[in-house]
Parts: C-alpha cells; structure tokens; sequence
C-alpha cells in the first residue's frame, strides 16, 4: 500500500500548492488568490516555527526501519505539526472558505492527505492533529480577514520582509526563506485582471499560465542552485514566483485576462 498512499501524501508537495494556487488565481478568483495565498504563507511561517522550536522527532527517528526510504524522503525537518497536514488544510479549506462552498471535497482531500502521513509512518497522530487544526484556523482566517491591496502602500511590508532576510543566518531552516517569500509576494501582489470565462480561453490560460510559472520556478532554482542556502535568495526567489503569476502571466496573456481598474471583490460567502 505504500505505493498508494506516497501517491496521495505528494498531493502536499509544494509544487501541487504552487500548480493550485496558479491555477485558481489565473482562473477563477484572482483577488481570492491573494487573499488564500496571503494566508497560506502565514501558515507556512507559522509550522516553520513550530516545527524548529519544538524540535520533536518522528515515529521512525529512533527505527529507520519503521518507514521505508521513499517514506521517510517526504519527511523534512522535525515532527510536529505536520507540515503535508497544515498547508493542505490551509489551501483546501481556505479555498472552500473563500468561495463559500465545496467544503466536503476539499475536506475529504485534505484527510486523505493527513492519513496517509500515519499511514507512511511519518508522524505521529498528535502531529497530524495539531496541523489539521492549525490548518483549519488559518483557512477561516482567509474568510474572515481581507488582506486587501492598497496602492504603493502595499510594498512597504515586502521591501520590509526582504530586508530583514539579508540579517538571517545562513542556518535559518530553508522553509524560512520559503514562506517569507511568498508573504512579500502576496502582499506585493495586485492582481486587477478578469479571468476568462469562455473554455477556449481557460484550456490557454491554465496551459501557458502554468508552463510560464514552472519555467521561472525550475529556471531560478537552476540559477540560484549555490545561493540557495542564503535565506534573502529564497526569499527574492518566491517572492518573483508570486510576482509572476499575479502580475507577469496576466501582461503576457493580456488577449485572455483583462485589465480592470480596480481588485475584483472577494466572493459573497453564504
């Protein structure tokens, strides 16, 4: 079964967060991006934290053989809250808060996801629970609080981020650089485009929205390969990620994704 559930738990790797994200903001929801991807990046701080100063260990630190190799290479960093628990929690669910429906699947998503971390021996169940928990309390945050963009203003608290970044040390866990880079990048983001609403235009957008996105995330992780430890490049690196969803591919594919004058609203949640 091992092949099944490693099937399931990749479904919290970074790049299906960064493929879902694109894709909803370019999409369906472009404020409701910003808005999830704001609180998705104080999530991800927030385990980051959690994780390296409780530094507590994992069902297999003490019997390697309790986990298989593939198992345990989905595992970085200490044991508590999980991490794969947390952020899927956060994404899923803070779609479904954000759009006011589709909580069931999102839910359902999200617990196959968590089981699976018990299922590989990789956490404990207090690990799971704590980051599904963590998860939920942000996805409602991301209802409940509009971060919203206001004019130049907005880029004060990036510029902040990435300065503070060039005083960490190199030792800083590279999960760090991660989530303070996609903070400034959401904050910095003002994404005033209509998403197309025709299929022809979608099948465009998602495609080249994506090969764009992925291009730019392979292309400087290849150029900044020896940099990668310093905790400012990760954080320059996602903040660019962001910058180029929100604001590069809808320049590019100005024909399918409009100007508008101002944000879109967030939508009406029942």
């Amino acid at each position: 079964m091992d092949s099944l559930w490693l099937l399931i738990t990749n479904l919290g790797r970074d790049e299906v967060f960064i493929t879902v994200l694109a894709l909803y903001t370019l999409l369906i929801n472009p404020q409701g991006g910003r808005q999830v991807g704001v609180v998705f990046a104080l999530s991800y701080l927030t385990n980051t934290a959690l994780k390296y100063s409780l530094d507590l260990p994992r069902p297999f630190t003490a019997d390697p053989a309790l986990a298989s190799a593939a198992a345990r290479a989905t595992a970085g960093g200490p044991g508590l809250p999980s991490g794969h628990a947390q952020m899927s929690a956060t994404l899923w669910l803070g779609l479904a808060a954000v759009q006011g429906r589709g909580w069931w699947p999102a839910a359902a998503l999200v617990a196959l996801i968590a089981f699976s971390r018990l299922a590989l021996h990789v956490h404990y169940p207090s690990d799971v629970l704590s980051g599904l928990l963590l998860g939920l309390a942000f996805a409602l945050l991301a209802a409940r609080v509009p971060f919203t963009p206001a004019g130049l203003s907005r880029w004060w608290p990036s510029l902040l981020i990435v300065l503070v970044s060039l005083f960490l040390p190199d030792s800083t866990a590279r999960e760090l650089g991660t989530g303070l880079g996609l903070l400034a990048g959401f904050l910095a983001a003002r994404p005033i485009f209509a998403p197309p609403r025709d299929l022809s235009g979608r099948l465009v957008v998602g495609a080249l929205g994506l090969l764009v996105t992925f291009a730019v995330y392979f292309a400087l992780s290849a150029l900044l390969h020896d940099l990668s430890s310093l905790p400012a490049v990760r954080v320059l690196r996602y903040a660019l990620l962001v910058l180029v969803v929100t604001e590069g591919v809808p320049a590019l594919l100005r024909r399918w994704l409009p100007h508008t004058p101002q944000p879109a609203p967030l939508p009406a949640r029942a």
